[in-house]
């Protein structure tokens, strides 16, 4: 890689690339300062909420993308956004748990950004954590772990990005006014605008439900849908709608709808305890109900975001298949032995599905047939610098 701090890349390149949702089109950064955003939605998709602190514009997506892949950000210039969200791999990491730049290792597996405009709460289990500007700051200043470290010479790290002629130009279209525009605050309503720009609606699954190519999916993929959606499994409860998860939030909701729910990984000493320092909303909350209950995440592109869990505990789709048609994890020894299945805080549609061997291979077929292959390979999802 070159060296960081001196990566240049081309104003023309990002003056002419659209930056909108899947499928291209729309507006370049050569529209007018302050020009509304057009949305390219794939079929079946609202108009994602948008806080009326930070409009979308095109210029403003352009220079999010190039923060969000740039990792002069971090402290130390070793890391971006795009370390622990990386396009290839539907903006996961494949990691179990990420690393920071200067060594900390994570508590949680890097969560996907396919379709994060849609959600009202952020994370795996903050309930205050509501908008992507304010999420941003997390990995920014967060200190135990220490992610970008971003909070170690603030105003050094931004001189970078002020001291760069190209910066000069991206944040001067996106924030127009003057010298003062680069500051933490532009930096991630920037960084949150390209996320928000982050749709994936290509899958087998929305070609043959929202686009009328009923070929698009297989037989085993269509009875993995069927039993998905049936009452026998109940998947569909927690993994529902545009988002196939149980949060939503779109330009037209009067609010926001999120839940956390408890699927019994672990019943650490059987009194319904996750790991010491990962308890879920209940480090929030400290109600002892909310022990080990965590946002549901989607499962958009989930065959291209593995491993899997809070924790990623679980290295395949199978693995996860199995812990639901159990019903609940077993862990028969270790200092984090308990049976799952028995954790008084579980969720009741976590109960366990009598399903058959071919059964199962359907339901990993479905959601096989949720994978966008297009979802971190088009150029406005991609990084600006080359690499």
């Amino acid at each position: 890689m070159r060296d960081p701090q001196k990566r240049r890349f081309p104003v023309a390149a990002l003056l002419i690339i659209p930056v909108v949702g899947c499928g291209g089109g729309g507006e370049g950064v050569g529209s007018a300062p302050g020009a509304a955003y057009d949305w390219q939605l794939p079929p079946g998709f609202p108009e994602p909420y948008v806080p009326a602190s930070n409009p979308m514009t095109p210029a403003k997506v352009a220079l999010g993308r190039s923060l969000f892949f740039d990792p002069r950000l971090s402290a130390n210039g070793t890391q971006a956004c795009a370390s622990c969200h990386d396009p290839q791999k539907a903006f996961s990491d494949g990691l179990v748990t990420p690393t920071g730049s200067t060594g900390d290792t994570l508590p949680h597996n890097a969560m996907g950004l396919a379709n994060v405009a849609y959600l009202p709460v952020l994370t795996w289990a903050n309930p205050l954590l509501e908008t992507l500007e304010d999420q941003a700051l997390v990995p920014m200043f967060g200190e135990h772990p220490v992610e970008l470290q971003t909070y170690e010479g603030t105003e050094s790290i931004l001189d970078r990005f002020r001291d760069d002629a190209t910066y000069q130009v991206l944040f001067e279209a996106a924030f127009p006014g003057g010298p003062g525009e680069v500051t933490v605050g532009n930096v991630t309503r920037a960084i949150a605008s390209f996320e928000r720009t982050l749709l994936s609606g290509d899958s087998p699954y929305d070609r043959a439900v929202f686009r009328g190519e009923p070929a698009a999916m297989t037989e085993s993929q269509v009875r993995g849908m069927d039993l998905f959606n049936s009452e026998r499994t109940e998947c569909y409860h927690c993994h529902a709608g545009t988002t196939f998860t149980s949060a939503f939030q779109s330009a037209s909701s009067t609010h926001g709808e999120v839940s956390f729910e408890n699927d019994g990984l672990y019943d650490v000493g059987g009194d319904g305890s996750y790991p010491p320092g990962d308890q879920g909303l209940y480090e929030i909350t400290k109600d002892p109900l909310d022990r080990g209950k965590f946002r549901v995440p989607t499962l958009r592109n989930v065959a291209r975001t593995a491993p899997y869990m809070h924790d990623g505990s679980m290295a395949t789709l199978d693995e996860v298949l199995e812990h639901y048609r159990r019903g609940g994890r077993l862990i028969a020894e270790g200092p984090l032995a308990g049976d799952g299945k028995e954790n008084p805080n579980k969720s009741p549609l976590v109960r366990g599905i009598a399903i058959t061997d071919e059964e199962k291979a359907d339901l990993r077929a479905f959601l096989e047939a949720l994978t966008d292959e297009t979802f971190g390979t088009l150029p406005e999802q991609t990084s600006p610098f080359g690499e």
